[in-house]
């Protein structure tokens, strides 16, 4: 009988350490999973937001820009859009930001040189003026910005502008 109570203890204490070290090696399973995943999404966030503040494919620019508003200082560009019968018109305030390192278009205080200004506002204006009124839309205003600068560099120089604003808009 003796034997018998001695074959049970034996018996009951590994079915005892069994399940703790599962339960241990389960949390320890976890916690390692947990930290991967974490340094995962880390790592793909923070190189995303590294290079041009969201993943966009573009390399951005290390010196400040020089933001330089397009037409008339109060009134922005006014232009008939959509074609000669369409009558409509677009009131819009366009701010460039230029690259300052760019001695070819700004002066020395930061304004526009006449060659440069004369450029600009005839891209601007041909893009605005050939445009149709579907890229008008509100959806769309990020791909008008992108073609703008993208017609301004390339008449400028690649580089000179680093981003486009738009300010207002108002189409009539």
């Amino acid at each position: 009988m003796a034997d018998e109570e001695k074959e049970e203890e034996v018996a009951e204490e590994p079915k005892k350490k069994s399940p703790i070290i599962l339960v241990v090696v389960l949390v320890l399973v976890g916690l390692v999973l947990a930290g991967g995943i974490s340094f995962f999404v880390t790592t793909k966030l923070m190189a995303g937001s590294a290079g041009d503040g969201g993943g966009g494919g573009e390399v951005r620019h290390s010196d400040p820009g020089v933001f330089v508003k397009l037409g008339d200082p109060k009134e922005g560009i006014l232009v008939n859009v959509g074609g000669a019968r369409a009558g409509k018109y677009l009131k819009t305030s366009i701010i460039l930001e230029m690259n300052p390192g760019k001695e070819a278009n700004l002066t020395e205080e930061g304004k526009l040189k006449p060659v440069a200004e004369t450029k600009i506002l005839d891209v601007t204006l041909q893009l605005l003026r050939s445009a149709k009124m579907e890229e008008f839309d509100a959806t769309k205003q990020d791909d008008l910005k992108k073609k703008l600068k993208d017609e301004l560099n390339a008449a400028l120089g690649s580089g000179s502008v680093y981003d486009v604003y738009i300010t207002s808009f108002l189409l009539q």
